[in-house]
């Protein structure tokens, strides 16, 4: 491909990243980034997308078999090692680009892929809190240190914020979406946290319908709210600029977390949402402070 055709394939693919990334609730976030940084945001999000995708069997153009959805996410194993080396297929290109670029590693686009493989594998159902860490760590916090490269950190102090802010926002995740999670036979409260308020069922829909998830939840929350604190020491310690999209993660997911506590886990538990002048107000914020 000549170099004129590469750059119009990217161009078209930043594109479609950008619309498949709209939806994100972290969309705020990467549309306030400069437009290199903005368009790797993008293509890493993409990237999250499919392979969330084919693990939940949302992708259309895979079968619905595990056979068949394994088969994809090895694909992208293989396409991820390509790009990786510099010879990645053209409908990644901008992925590549982003890779070259920002210096993104081979092992942080692996570890997530693994992480929608533990979904796949088995419909995750009160895993123990070691299994819960090592599956935010791989679904999150890797994302997280494929972004912070792309923001510009310091190398030590954005792998130690990805580690503290992926867990902040997935355990966050979780905690938001025990009724969602339950209804595709899905649970990651952890059996640790069940056991101790007394809890022994693993079953999804027994667990989200007995009053004592509420006490498992608010313990999650405050392992959450841990994370959010350390992560908090290390954004006030970094270069304005390069934290200014990760602050704008932690203000929303910050703000799911303790409209959360509010509303509780005992039930009726109804859909937890942000405003979009609230929304509008944390960008502001990020700007003008």
């Amino acid at each position: 491909m000549s170099v004129a055709a590469e750059m119009t394939e990217t161009t078209t693919q930043n594109a479609t990243a950008a619309k498949s990334a709209s939806g994100s609730s972290f969309y705020t976030a990467m549309r306030v980034l400069p437009p290199a940084e903005r368009d790797a945001m993008f293509h890493i999000y993409a990237f999250c997308r499919a392979v969330d995708d084919i693990a939940d069997g949302d992708d259309p153009t895979v079968a619905s078999t595990k056979a068949a959805r394994r088969e994809a996410l090895d694909m992208w194993r293989r396409d991820i090692a390509a790009v990786c080396q510099g010879t990645g297929p053209a409908r990644l290109a901008g992925l590549q680009a982003a890779t070259r670029r920002f210096g993104l590693r081979h092992d942080d686009f692996i570890a997530v892929i693994d992480g929608m493989q533990m979904d796949l594998d088995a419909d995750i159902q009160a895993p123990d809190l070691a299994t819960l860490d090592l599956y935010c760590d791989r679904v999150a916090s890797a994302v997280g240190r494929l972004s912070v490269r792309v923001f510009g950190m310091p190398e030590d102090s954005g792998i130690t914020l990805s580690h503290h802010l992926g867990r902040a926002l997935q355990l966050t995740n979780v905690l938001r979406d025990v009724d969602e999670d339950a209804a595709i036979n899905r649970l990651y409260l952890p059996s640790d946290l069940l056991r101790a308020h007394g809890i022994t069922a693993t079953d999804p829909n027994v667990v989200v319908a007995d009053p004592r998830i509420d006490g498992v939840a608010r313990d999650l929350a405050a392992r959450a709210a841990e994370h959010f604190r350390e992560a908090d020491r290390l954004l006030a310690a970094s270069p304005r600029r390069a934290a200014r999209a990760p602050r704008l993660m932690r203000d929303v997911y910050k703000l799911y977390l303790d409209r959360l506590l509010v509303r509780g886990w005992a039930g009726p538990r109804p859909k937890v949402r942000l405003a979009k002048p609230h929304l509008l107000w944390i960008v502001l914020k990020a700007f003008l402070f």
